[in-house]
């Protein structure tokens, strides 16, 4: 397990305006003729596996706010960890009182957003089956807002409502605890009204929800208010060709409709242009490594 979290920066040769976005807006501008840098710089972590705050152990959901500081959900430490940018080390923002069901507790934690408008951070509290809401600034303990529901990943609209994602993608409207199915809307399986371990859900500004189908090694656009998704990244199986995936994790899609997956067992970031039958490696050309 690489318990460390890398960046790779674009580099263009068009000169343009840079302007910081959070890395889950609906709207995410990147250029077209962008190209990445190779070589990753360490972010948070590279210390080894561990709890002291200049680690980080089974690192899940990654939010980068638009001032860059990054917050990361670390599943075996039952914490959300705040690193400002360049920092060598991180600071608990919340949880880290061991795992519990306690609401001064997390228990592997895999995803975290933050809700500026209310200055706090979102909180998939996988273990305990329930999404929290936590002071940004000295928290002690969350507030329970969803609770008796699988999650695995979650993001938020420009309205506010709130998508989770477990056994299936659910919109979460403000002050609704129960949810409505907006992808996935016939269980577990590998039609296109289903899906199989939805793993990572990213949301335009048209409200079309993206989900890495992790077990059906596919990414499928869910466009609102439809029954079925669109297969918009592999579908061809499992496999390390560029027309397929292998348990895609995080979901990215630009203004132009490119999705940009992390192909997680290729130890790869594919791009996938809009309409494209295969992608193109980004990062990763390599294969894995330390």
């Amino acid at each position: 397990m690489n318990n460390t979290i890398t960046s790779t920066i674009p580099i263009t040769t068009t000169t343009v305006t840079q302007h910081i976005v959070p890395l889950r807006a609906p709207a995410i501008d990147i250029h077209p003729n962008a190209k990445w840098a190779q070589n990753g710089l360490t972010v948070a972590g590279g210390n080894g596996d561990g709890n002291g705050t200049n680690q980080v152990s089974r690192p899940q959901g990654v939010f980068v706010d638009d001032d860059q500081t990054i917050y990361v959900a670390e599943y075996s430490n039952h914490r959300i960890v705040e690193w400002k940018y360049g920092a060598m080390s991180g600071q608990v923002v919340d949880g880290g009182n061991g795992w519990g069901k306690s609401a001064d507790r997390l228990y592997n934690p895999q995803d975290v957003i933050v809700d500026k408008e209310r200055d706090s951070l979102i909180i998939c509290d996988t273990g305990n089956q329930r999404v929290v809401r936590w002071p940004r600034r000295n928290g002690t303990s969350g507030e329970t807002i969803i609770s008796n529901t699988v999650c695995t990943d979650l993001t938020m609209d420009e309205n506010e409502s709130l998508y989770v994602s477990g056994d299936r993608v659910r919109r979460y409207r403000m002050g609704d605890t129960k949810g409505t199915v907006v992808a996935g809307v016939n269980g577990y399986g590998r039609g296109l009204d289903q899906l199989a371990s939805p793993g990572y859900v990213f949301v335009d500004r048209n409200h079309s929800v993206y989900v890495s189908d992790w077990i059906n090694s596919r990414v499928v656009k869910w466009e609102e208010n439809t029954k079925e998704g669109i297969v918009v990244a592999s579908g061809q199986g499992k496999g390390s060709n560029l027309t397929q995936l292998d348990r895609p994790q995080g979901v990215v899609v630009d203004q132009l409709g490119t999705v940009y997956v992390a192909d997680q067992n290729n130890n790869r970031i594919v791009r996938w242009p809009k309409g494209a039958t295969q992608g193109s490696i980004i990062i990763g050309e390599n294969g894995q490594g330390e």
